[in-house]
């Protein structure tokens, strides 16, 4: 099942169960969660997750903000740097070099590998 998918990764099991216990995790900790989870829950699952943070309008929002971007997963070095403007630990430990590589720990639909290839050809 996708979430189980999403709880393989320490990080996305961190949001989620901080999310699932009411906790703030702020609004990178939410961006980053649902440039994630988004290819592997439904909108609706998304949200209903968000709503642990945000009114039912703002987490649809985000969701819908996430998917018209098309905003790829982010690596690691992005979300330290998000993780420095906030409180909440997104990153639960930051130390580990392979902790919060969403990448070698989750498997992403094809297109999302495809996306990161253009941008960095494009970037060159």
């Amino acid at each position: 099942m996708a979430i189980d998918d999403l709880r393989n990764d320490k990080m996305m099991q961190h949001l989620m169960t901080s999310l699932e216990r009411g906790e703030d995790i702020g609004h990178f900790g939410r961006l980053v969660f649902a440039m994630v989870a988004r290819h592997f829950l439904t909108d609706d699952e998304l949200s209903e997750y968000l709503q642990q943070n945000l009114s039912e309008q703002e987490a649809r929002a985000l969701c819908k903000q996430v998917a018209e971007h098309d905003y790829s997963p982010p690596r690691r070095e992005r979300i330290l740097e998000w993780q420095k403007q906030q409180q909440f630990p997104i990153c639960p430990n930051p130390d580990d070099p392979d902790a919060c590589n969403v990448y070698k720990n989750l498997k992403f639909p094809e297109h999302v590998y495809e996306h990161i290839e253009e941008y960095y050809e494009a970037k060159v």
